[in-house]
């Protein structure tokens, strides 16, 4: 009999998941960046700088973790008309809550706040979107959403060639007067609280002209045909006492945070932030970088409105060195063609990813080792993240104990002249599948300032691959291992990983999966 019901569940399931469709588009509201925001405090702060240079933006660097988060909370505290922000992901924890509690607050000041996550990435609970939601002044959408909100786990197998291509997006937008773009998603992992990894990661403050096309290509995702708010996706409000009995749970969470070591460095350095008013910038010409929405709608090796057709465009051609940041990298033939075109031309290219053991996505190192030899052979000076070691999870210690170092950072510079700071990974999701957003930076102070911050100490915190000839003449892959004390070590097979996770890699490297990845 149990067996009975189970298989009836299942069929039931089945049967309303197949059935599922979107809701109509009719009669949806579309809204906009608010205009003239000169006058906000944000406005005040920044608006006599911006007139000393017409033209140009401003960018701060957000290297550090507990900077990042305190950053995005210092602007909802700050914004007096508009808070916009878009995220793939928007973890349930500390960090999370936290920002949700500084959004409310926002939005009990009449601060309009628009939140717009991706369906799959954040995987929220709808019933706290439905709640949050229902508050006047704070509107959640999901972006190209699953159908079904009762199987959504089925669901998404039965929708997976339109639920597989997903918004990548990371951005807060202040009173359309600064905003932070980056890598970094919302949760504790990414903002240096959480002890289980260390996500390094980097962000980038802006203000000036930049941040009204920020401002645009927000507009254009919040209004896109793929994106729905949860009243329309759940087909009716939220109780009314729902928001109420959130917020009291919300703040039991908070109160109980308070006196955490992490929540005491995190507020001494807000009221910092809050007191001192304007952080150091540096100021350049901005290209702002975005895939359409409908890319997701099209198909994948149709370039139109992607992102990579628009940086391709640029026609960016380092002549001395070139150094890529990426944590998920398949650079695929195309990739390695480019990369062997630069080195050919003298340009000195380093890249740095994550290991084997730093990886918290196997499949994609599986897809980024079929062209580690050519890229060994085209001269790349290749470099992968120890998953300890780095000075950002030294930092972390005294905090949470240890944690498992990965690198998750989307930067790429040119000449010491430019970088472009986003979401955007060199492989095949984000090329093709996914939307990713990021801003390409004019001004040597902050590409030098990353390389400054990188270079320097590659050697300690990841591993050289190089390639070695033995007396036979045959030619193999070592991992140079430096340590802090200076003390070399020449590794003969991927470190610290077991034979086991080894072999998954090999094995996902036999399977079709490269566009996936």
């Amino acid at each position: 009999m149990a067996k009975l019901r189970r298989l009836i569940v299942s069929v039931l399931a089945f049967v309303l998941t197949a059935c599922a469709s979107l809701p109509p588009q009719t009669n949806r509201p579309q809204t906009f960046a608010l205009q003239n925001t000169e006058s906000t405090r944000l406005g005040a702060l920044f608006v006599p700088e911006e007139q000393i240079h017409p033209g140009s933006s401003a960018f701060h660097l957000l290297p550090d973790a507990t900077d990042a988060i305190v950053a995005r909370i210092a602007l909802a505290e700050t914004a007096e008309r508009s808070l916009d922000l878009e995220y793939y992901i928007w973890h349930d924890d500390l960090t999370g809550r936290e920002l949700a509690a500084a959004l409310l607050k926002a939005a009990d000041r009449g601060v309009r706040v628009r939140v717009l996550l991706d369906d799959l990435g954040t995987n929220a609970d709808d019933q706290v979107l439905l709640t949050l939601s229902s508050h006047p002044n704070l509107k959640i959408r999901l972006f190209n959403p699953v159908a079904s909100r009762h199987f959504k786990s089925l669901a998404t197998a039965l929708e997976f060639s339109r639920v597989d291509r997903r918004m990548h997006n990371k951005a807060l937008i202040a009173d359309n007067e600064a905003a932070i773009l980056g890598g970094r998603n919302i949760g504790d992992e990414y903002f240096g609280a959480s002890s289980v990894v260390a996500f390094g990661d980097l962000d980038v403050l802006v203000h000036g002209p930049i941040v009204r096309k920020v401002s645009n290509a927000f507009d254009e995702f919040w209004n896109s045909e793929s994106t729905y708010s949860i009243e329309q996706l759940m087909g009716h409000p939220a109780d009314q006492s729902a928001l109420a009995s959130y917020r009291a749970k919300l703040d039991e969470y908070i109160k109980s945070e308070h006196d955490s070591p992490y929540v005491v460095e995190a507020r001494q350095r807000l009221v910092k932030i809050l007191e001192a008013g304007n952080a150091d910038f540096s100021w350049g010409q901005a290209t702002l970088l975005y895939d359409d929405p409908s890319k997701i709608t099209r198909d994948p090796n149709d370039p139109q409105g992607h992102l990579m057709t628009r940086f391709t465009a640029l026609n960016l051609k380092p002549e001395h060195e070139m150094l890529i940041i990426s944590p998920y990298f398949v650079p695929g033939e195309e990739g390695v063609a480019w990369i062997r075109e630069l080195t050919a031309r003298g340009v000195r290219v380093t890249v740095l990813t994550n290991s084997l053991a730093a990886t918290d996505v196997v499949a994609v190192n599986a897809g980024y080792q079929h062209y580690r030899e050519d890229l060994l052979a085209a001269g790349v000076r290749l470099y992968e993240l120890k998953p300890v070691g780095s000075a950002n999870v030294k930092a972390q210690r005294k905090f949470f104990g240890s944690s498992k170092a990965s690198l998750h950072a989307k930067t790429y510079v040119f000449d010491r002249q430019r970088v472009f700071i986003g979401s955007m990974n060199l492989d095949p999701r984000s090329s093709n599948l996914n939307t990713e957003i990021g801003v390409l930076c004019d001004s040597p102070a902050i590409a030098g300032q990353v390389i400054d911050d990188v270079e320097p100490h590659l050697d300690v915190i990841a591993w050289r691959v190089v390639h070695r000839t033995d007396a036979t003449g045959k030619s193999r892959i070592v991992w140079i291992d430096t340590a802090e004390n200076g003390t070399v070590t020449e590794l003969g097979s991927e470190p610290d990983v077991s034979f086991m996770r080894r072999a998954s890699v090999w094995f996902l490297g036999l399977l079709p999966i490269e566009s996936q990845l």
